[in-house]
């Protein structure tokens, strides 16, 4: 995936979405920024995050999600936004034994 913008608009929308970091280091990586924008962002940030990503990029994103931030609502409503019925199971964490 290409790489976010960090420009006013994503920046803005990044503490929101990832709470726990700064916007700099949550619009690095972009897969995860969107997997936590895709659970927890609000109609209104995704609208914005979506004047810079394409629907492709959603994609790519539930594709490589990273484990443990998807709830079963978000992934089944983000599938069936980008064309994909039935959901794939969600990713799993593994813990080493």
């Amino acid at each position: 995936m290409k790489p976010l913008p960090q420009n006013n608009d994503l920046v803005k929308v990044a503490p929101g979405v990832i709470w726990f970091e700064s916007p700099e280091r949550a619009l690095a990586n972009p897969i995860r920024f969107l997997a936590y924008l895709m659970t927890y962002g609000t109609a209104d940030e995704v609208a914005v995050v979506m004047r810079y990503v394409s629907l492709d990029d959603f994609r790519e994103a539930l594709e490589h999600a990273p484990p443990g931030i998807f709830d079963e609502r978000s992934w089944n409503y983000w599938h069936l936004m980008t064309g994909r019925h039935p959901p794939p199971p969600m990713p799993v964490r593994v813990i080493p034994d």
